[in-house]
């Protein structure tokens, strides 16, 4: 057998690859899925649209490799996470639409959980935050809002699961007896999983109202799951991951203290913790990096932000500054600097490390002299400034000082803000010759699992770096840059305070 299989099933996209023993890209098939916003604070996704996408991609990979299942030795899934779905084992059709990770239409269930006083214990069992992100109130919401849904909950006839327990159960044989499972890092973003015993927490259940009859089980990272019954036939699937837990995998970081950062639709910094829980911070989530068989679970310390490349497509389609996204860096070197002008993207709050809900975007310093290429230069330094407030979190709160980052993802593409990144980290940055880390890493997991690769060290040699850029900003600069940053961070905080002055007069 030849070659590993891997799914990405992404916020926008799904894609499949084909990966040989030098963790090569052999051949890659990919599919765009729409995105639905039927209201505002709404995001969802069609998740039978997302099924039939990967009953595409799959054979689409496989003839560009001109292969079929008998070159391939097993099947990984990576997939977006805290994206909710239900679903009737008996018919195998989506009971309401996916529900995606952006979305924010349980903010009234977050504050309430708030205001009883429950994020501590939260925090305790979860090592998550209460916040909209998660799967949790997701679910609660829908068991709340989709009519008879609680009922066949209870009774087992409505199956819950984040996107890799759909993707599974289908590739299983879907109702003629697919396999439900979850694993244990897209387990760990739904606030309901206790963090130590890596099993659903009764507490938890209980707080938000869910029936455990329709939680899929618990499983690592990196084990047998099941033999594909359509597809790829016969094929095992043999990880699953979520798509940021992924990429810190197929980064290879492995010790404690490497980190990455994806930049995609949002931005997420992960950092190896080690293997013992690390103290909960205020800044950061503490989450499973991944859990390999019956080996102990390397947990990781992550942050998140909410918009990076959404923030580029914000300025191409509703602004219609730039006409494809790629230009936005051609734009911004016609200009030294952002002419004064921040933007503060909090267009659905502020995830890491500020965490407010009511943080709204705001744009400051803007003067006559801005015109279109200091807009574009402030985008990109948005994002550049947002990763370092994250990884300030990192080394404040957690006490961990990072020797160089290592990234992935579109957005890399873009020199000028990998460079703005190594300027405000003050650390080196470094780009790895396979930028599809997210489905390398569910591949290296899946090779593992069947002993295609033989351990960690043979996946060490396979990283190879294909460009990176060093510090080079004046700390003066840089210490002047990130008090403009954070005043702006401040006001965006601000903008969304209500008046306190009685308007009825």
């Amino acid at each position: 057998m030849s070659y590993v299989a891997a799914i990405d099933q992404g916020t926008t996209s799904t894609r499949c690859m084909l990966f040989d023993r030098q963790g090569q890209t052999v051949s890659l098939a990919q599919r765009e899925h729409r995105q639905l916003f039927r209201r505002p604070g709404w995001a969802e996704h069609d998740a039978l649209e997302i099924w039939r996408n990967v009953q595409r991609v799959v054979p689409a990979a496989l003839a560009q490799a001109g292969a079929d299942e008998r070159d391939v030795a097993a099947l990984g899934i990576a997939n977006q996470r805290e994206t909710t779905v239900v679903w009737d084992p008996g018919t195998g059709r989506p009971l309401a639409p996916a529900i995606t990770w952006q979305d924010t239409r349980t903010s009234e269930l977050v504050d309430a959980l708030v205001a009883a006083g429950d994020a501590d214990r939260i925090r305790a069992t979860t090592g998550l935050r209460p916040a909209t992100y998660f799967a949790g109130p997701r679910l609660r919401w829908l068991l709340d809002h989709v009519p008879g849904l609680r009922e066949r909950g209870e009774a087992g006839e409505a199956l819950f699961g984040t996107m890799e327990s759909w993707l599974i159960w289908n590739l299983t044989g879907g109702r003629d007896g697919g396999i439900h499972v979850t694993d244990a890092t897209n387990a760990s973003r739904t606030m309901l999983m206790d963090l130590t015993t890596r099993q659903w927490d009764d507490d938890m259940l209980a707080l938000l109202g869910v029936p455990r009859a329709m939680l899929p089980q618990i499983r690592s990272n990196a084990e047998r799951y099941g033999d594909c019954d359509s597809l790829l036939r016969g094929v095992p699937i043999a990880a699953a991951i979520g798509d940021q837990q992924a990429a810190l995998f197929g980064q290879t970081c492995f010790e404690a203290g490497d980190a990455k950062c994806t930049y995609g639709t949002g931005a997420f910094l992960l950092v190896n913790a080690g293997t013992e829980r690390p103290p909960d911070t205020d800044g950061l989530l503490t989450t499973v990096g991944y859990v390999l068989g019956d080996e102990p679970p390397v947990h990781a310390l992550e942050g998140s932000i909410a918009m990076a490349g959404s923030l580029v497509q914000w300025l191409r389609d509703s602004l219609e500054i730039i006409p494809t996204a790629p230009q936005i860096e051609t734009l911004a070197r016609t200009v030294d600097d952002s002419g004064g002008c921040t933007i503060v993207p909090a267009f659905s709050g502020l995830y890491a490390p500020r965490w407010s809900q009511e943080a709204r975007g705001v744009i400051v310093g803007l003067t006559s002299y801005v015109g279109r290429g200091h807009l574009a230069r402030a985008v990109l330094e948005a994002t550049a400034w947002q990763t370092w407030e994250v990884v300030e979190a990192v080394r404040r709160e957690a006490g961990i000082d990072l020797a160089g980052l290592r990234v992935d993802g579109g957005m890399t593409s873009n020199h000028l803000l990998m460079q703005m990144v190594a300027d405000v980290l003050d650390v080196p940055v470094q780009r790895p010759l396979v930028s599809e880390t997210v489905c390398l890493g569910a591949a290296y997991a899946a090779g593992l699992t069947v002993g295609f690769w033989s351990g960690l060290s043979t996946l060490r040699r396979n990283w190879h770096r294909a460009a990176s850029w060093q510090p080079r900003m004046d700390p003066k600069a840089r210490r002047r840059g990130a008090r403009r940053w954070s005043h702006a961070v401040e006001t965006a905080l601000l903008a969304a305070r209500p008046d306190d002055e009685d308007d009825e007069d």
